[in-house]
């Protein structure tokens, strides 16, 4: 006999957009900061490419929550790894290879330290560690809300980013918890911008991470989003955007364009938050800034977006403005236990 809760997944894994939740998981949400009047149906959330942990036992040990980048040998006429490198990253001077090697950070194949003039073996690859200037510290915390043997689920303020990306390395999310914790094969599920504050889920067992990768491949989560923002003028909610988002101008916006639809959000309601609405909201897709651009093109930019509608240029980074939009709660069935869960930022607007 298969459960109710279990027939539910079923289903969302044969694609249906909406699932229903199991009575435990539709209670309205307690202590928000704006109400909440309806509870959301099953968002259609796409995989999310998240990066992986190598099972490899040759792979170096991280270094302070940070595991080795890996570069393929190509055939060529590099003498040694010294040249090969500094011909494949010009950005980083020969020097600074060198000193690389002479401090074990790069690596052989076995997870060995490498000398930078030995002979170049094409065919076999290098692990590197990445290394940036001193980063200033972000002033917030994360928050654990939940942790088990399988996931860890962190409540993450605006401002830090997810994953290491361009200046960030050690002020991320990932890095943070994987040294704090002690947990090296920490790997996030999902992610969110550094703008946005709220819920990010991690897996912390490889050997039961592909069961949750599942839930959102197979679109089995259930997310829901806080907003504000100013009112949508002459629109009766619920309303549900649609349109086409590709690559805008500069590289890092995102912008809506003609042709078929890759893009849903549905906003479910908006309550007054003094002289802004707070909003609902329930992304069926999941594009680059798709809600921060479905929002703007209504007209009702999120609060402090500093790149919607328009970006707006600054030389120096404050903290007085964060982005109004928060990643507030997120429910779905534990495959492997079968049980209901349900998470809740425990952070306001």
């Amino acid at each position: 006999m298969v459960s109710r809760d279990r027939r539910a997944v079923c289903a969302a894994q044969q694609g249906h957009a909406r699932v229903p939740l199991p009575a435990q998981m539709r209670q309205r949400d307690k202590g928000l900061q704006c109400p909440a009047p309806a509870p959301f149906h099953f968002a259609t959330m796409p995989a999310m490419t998240t990066p992986t942990t190598t099972t490899d036992d040759a792979t170096p040990p991280m270094r302070d929550g940070v595991g080795a980048s890996t570069v393929w040998l190509p055939a060529g006429d590099w003498p040694s790894p010294l040249a090969f490198l500094s011909a494949r990253f010009p950005a980083i001077d020969t020097g600074q290879w060198r000193s690389r090697f002479e401090r074990g950070l790069v690596c052989d194949a076995s997870g060995a330290p490498l000398d930078a003039d030995a002979p170049y073996t094409a065919g076999q690859h290098l692990y590197y560690f990445r290394e940036l200037p001193p980063e200033p510290r972000i002033p917030f915390d994360a928050e654990v809300l939940h942790r088990d043997e399988h996931l860890l689920v962190a409540d993450k303020p605006h401002f830090l980013p997810v994953l290491p990306s361009g200046r960030f390395l050690q002020q991320t999310l990932l890095v943070r918890l994987r040294r704090e914790l002690n947990l090296p094969e920490l790997t996030p599920l999902h992610r969110i911008d550094r703008g946005t504050a709220g819920l990010v889920i991690f897996s912390v067992n490889r050997h039961s991470r592909g069961r949750y990768q599942q839930l959102f491949a197979t679109r089995a989560i259930e997310k829901g989003y806080l907003a504000l923002a100013p009112a949508i003028h002459g629109v009766e909610l619920p309303l549900t955007r649609r349109s086409r988002l590709v690559r805008g101008e500069p590289f890092f916006r995102s912008c809506e364009t003609e042709g078929p639809a890759n893009s849903e959000t549905v906003i479910e309601s908006a309550t007054a938050h003094g002289t802004l609405q707070c909003y609902r909201l329930r992304p069926v897709t999941g594009k680059k800034h798709q809600l921060r651009v479905h929002m703007a093109a209504l007209g009702a930019p999120i609060a402090n977006d500093p790149m919607y509608p328009v970006v707006q240029q600054t030389d120096v980074e404050t903290y007085d403005r964060p982005l109004k939009l928060l990643a507030h709660s997120i429910a779905f069935i534990d495959p492997l236990s079968q049980r209901a869960l349900r998470f809740t930022s425990r952070r306001t607007l």
